[in-house]
């Protein structure tokens, strides 16, 4: 239980020009307490880690929309690059075991976990979390192009499927590949090849529909590691397909969004748009919308260090079935959204509600109380 006696103490290792520094920092204060102490990613990248007090309560934030700090980890200070996924994800998980001291909010063993999809779908699967198929979550099959993905596509009987690169984020280098009869194929992407050969994240969705050019693409993307799923059929909102982020802090499912797109990802940066919740809730009905929420807090809990995750939750088509695609550990950036009633965050976005749940004394949880239909 925290000390009463003087008031909690904050450092957040971040980005201090980042939004989400910015915001988190402002609900400390809001909550009547200091503001946090920052700890720039690049002092902790430069000196080779970072302490702290035994009674200060460390947030790890998201070292991304920096060009410095993506040059320390990805080898690269251009933003747009695809590559050098593996080469961030080694960097950055070393980073992290490097920060000593404090209470921290966030295990660097199950961020390692977060932050590679494979090891992620594998720990959810092991847990009972229903989540797409995916042949390559087991880490024993190899994905060295574009040949072993046909391959794996023929296999499993998959015509349709989602090529993830493991350590992405934000849909990078995502591609999504239909096949049909005849030869036929389209893959949906954001990335677009440079003359040179490089990968680059473009904000604009395009599709491919050349057998050669999509080998090229997938073989490209794959010495950074893929992890291959099956294309989930979603449930439709109005003109486009939909799923929803749904934050999970201390335990329990306190913010949720729709996210609609025309396109097979859903990602606002990508041309998808926020859904409206109530249609969605109606449209699953309270017991249905009940169940999704007890999914999303059970993918949760297979990381009980970590304090908030943003789960990507699949909707069936007809709104009764549910799959989780991604758990994200800074999944948390949604402004101006306040929690769901019933939540025990009403009021409170997504910031403020991590201050509060990380500085009360626990109290025990009660899985129906925060899946009440919206009013």
């Amino acid at each position: 239980m925290t000390d009463h006696a003087s008031p909690p103490r904050w450092a957040v290792v971040g980005n201090p020009e980042n939004r989400r520094v910015t915001l988190f920092s402002g609900a400390v204060r809001a909550a009547g307490l200091p503001a946090p102490r920052i700890v720039p990613w690049t002092d902790v990248l430069r000196a080779g880690g970072a302490a702290f007090a035994a009674d200060e309560i460390v947030r790890v934030e998201s070292p991304g929309e920096n060009p410095e700090v993506d040059r320390l980890l990805r080898g690269t200070d251009d933003p747009t690059r695809v590559e050098g996924g593996a080469r961030w994800y080694a960097a950055f998980t070393a980073a992290v075991r490097t920060l000593s001291g404090g209470r921290r909010l966030d295990g660097p063993d199950e961020l390692a976990v977060l932050f590679d999809k494979r090891g992620c779908h594998r720990t959810l699967a092991r847990a009972g979390v229903p989540v797409p198929d995916a042949p390559t979550s087991g880490g024993a099959t190899p994905v060295r192009g574009w040949d072993d993905v046909r391959a794996l596509m023929d296999a499993h009987r998959m015509p349709r499927m989602f090529l993830k690169p493991a350590h992405g984020s934000s849909a990078s280098g995502v591609v999504a590949v239909e096949t049909a009869g005849g030869g036929r194929i389209r893959a949906t992407t954001s990335v677009e090849r440079a003359v040179d050969g490089r990968l680059f994240n473009s904000l604009r969705v395009r599709r491919l529909t050349r057998e050669p050019e999509v080998a090229a693409l997938v073989d490209a993307l794959a010495p950074d590691g893929l992890h291959l799923e099956r294309w989930w059929p979603k449930a439709s909102l109005g003109d486009g397909a939909a799923d929803l982020r749904v934050v999970v802090v201390a335990g329990r499912a306190t913010h949720a969004v729709v996210r609609v797109s025309r396109a097979p990802m859903t990602n606002l940066h990508l041309g998808g748009r926020r859904g409206d919740l109530s249609a969605v809730i109606r449209a699953a009905g309270p017991a249905a919308w009940a169940e999704a929420l007890r999914i999303c807090e059970r993918a949760a809990a297979c990381f009980p260090g970590t304090l908030c995750v943003g789960v990507d939750l699949l909707p069936a088509i007809g709104w009764r079935r549910f799959a989780v695609a991604e758990v994200n550990a800074f999944g948390d950036l949604l402004p101006g959204l306040t929690g769901l009633p019933g939540s025990g965050a009403e009021g409170q976005d997504t910031y403020a509600a991590q201050v509060a749940a990380a500085t009360r004394a626990p109290v025990p949880h009660h899985p129906m109380r925060n899946h009440r239909a919206l009013a």
